[in-house]
């Protein structure tokens, strides 16, 4: 019986850590499906508000945009642009284009675009191709983005800023790193190693003064003890 019991709790216990890890891990999550990245009047089926329903989305997840040349993928952080699905009067740091139409192309292409998510926040996406004709048939959805695992190290951005310095900056006054030795264990204040190199070094003398006293008197009284 208590063997079972065991095996039961190890069971248990390894579905709870399969469990967590297949939660923690990061997510690719292909945007419609099999029904891909296109408006309601090329795939009358689609639906991004169903698709993106009971999907948690977390930092460092991807999405994954499959299409063709005809549709746009635009991320913007804001609201009003997303609500106008207008892309002519955006600012550059709430508003990203990854995938441009091109107007060119006599035939459509396949392209398949992945974005990362990067920020914690509300994130919208939507196709702005045909003067926001294509994001007002349907081809626009909105997410929530948690924080999750965090970012992973691959997408944090790379950290260019300058330390922070003291008043006076220079060579002459930089700060050397301090060097902790592995096996120290308590700190000790210098002026104890002072008086104790101070007080040995007298008791040191003392006693080789007092060794040649010593030596030259037993030299003496052997010598004495021959002669008697």
């Amino acid at each position: 019986m208590g063997n079972k019991s065991g095996l039961i709790f190890l069971s248990s216990f390894s579905f709870i850590i399969s469990f967590s890890l297949y939660v923690d891990a990061y997510q690719n999550y292909t945007v419609g499906d099999s029904l891909g990245w296109y408006d309601l009047l090329e795939n009358p089926k689609v639906d991004y508000r169903n698709w993106t329903a009971g999907k948690n989305f977390s930092l460092g997840d991807f999405l994954i945009f499959n299409t063709n040349n005809n549709h746009t993928v635009i991320q913007t952080y804001n609201f009003t642009t997303y609500k106008l699905c207008d892309y002519d009067n955006v600012l550059d740091n709430d508003t990203i284009e990854w995938s441009a139409a091109d107007p060119s192309a006599t035939a459509p292409q396949p392209v398949s675009v992945a974005v990362p998510l990067t920020k914690v926040g509300m994130t919208y996406f939507f196709s702005s191709d045909y003067d926001g004709e294509q994001c007002l048939n349907g081809q626009r959805f909105q997410i929530n983005v948690t924080y999750g695992q965090g970012l992973p190290p691959s997408l944090r951005p790379d950290d260019t800023s300058p330390g922070p310095v003291g008043p006076q900056s220079g060579d002459d006054d930089s700060v050397p790193d301090t060097l902790v030795p592995s096996n120290f264990d308590n700190p000790k204040d210098i002026s104890d190693d002072q008086d104790e190199a101070s007080s040995s070094i007298p008791l040191l003398d003392f006693c080789n003064l007092f060794g040649v006293q010593l030596h030259g008197l037993l030299i003496v009284f052997g010598f004495f003890v021959l002669c008697c």
